[in-house]
C-alpha cells in the first residue's frame, strides 16, 4: 500500500497562485513516479504533470509554462506550483503514485482548487 496525504487546496482569484503538497508514506518515494491529475465536473479525469524520480517532467499543454511540478525525495513530498490560474482550472486536484516496475496505480483523497471571481 502507499498512502497519498494532499494539501494546498482552495480558492483564489484568476491570475492568482496555489501550491499543493503530497507526502507520500508506505513505499521507498525514490522508486515511485508521482504525477497530478484533475476532474473537472462532468468532464474526465486527466493528467496535469508527472515527475520521475531522477526529477524529468512533462506536462499537459493546457499548464504548460504556468505549473511545475517538483518532488523533494527527503521529504516524500511531491509538490505543484501553480501560477497565472485561470477559471478553466477549476477542479479536484489528486496527486497519484506508480512503484517503477509495476502499473498499479495509488490515488490521493483529492483536493478542491477553486478558480473565481
Amino acid at each position: 500500500q502507499v498512502q497519498l496525504v494532499e494539501s494546498g487546496g482552495g480558492v483564489v482569484q484568476p491570475g492568482g497562485s496555489l501550491r499543493l503538497s503530497c507526502s507520500a508514506s508506505g513505499s521507498i518515494f525514490g522508486a515511485l513516479i508521482m504525477g497530478w491529475y484533475r476532474q473537472a465536473t462532468g468532464n474526465e479525469r486527466e493528467l496535469v504533470a508527472i515527475i520521475t524520480p531522477g526529477g524529468s517532467t512533462n506536462y499537459a499543454d493546457s499548464v504548460k509554462g504556468r505549473f511545475t511540478i517538483s518532488r523533494d525525495n527527503a521529504k516524500n513530498t511531491v509538490y505543484l506550483q501553480m501560477n497565472s490560474l485561470k477559471p478553466e482550472d477549476t477542479a479536484v486536484y489528486y496527486c497519484n503514485a506508480v512503484r517503477l516496475g509495476s502499473t498499479r496505480q495509488y490515488w490521493g483523497q483529492g483536493t478542491q482548487v477553486t478558480v473565481s471571481s
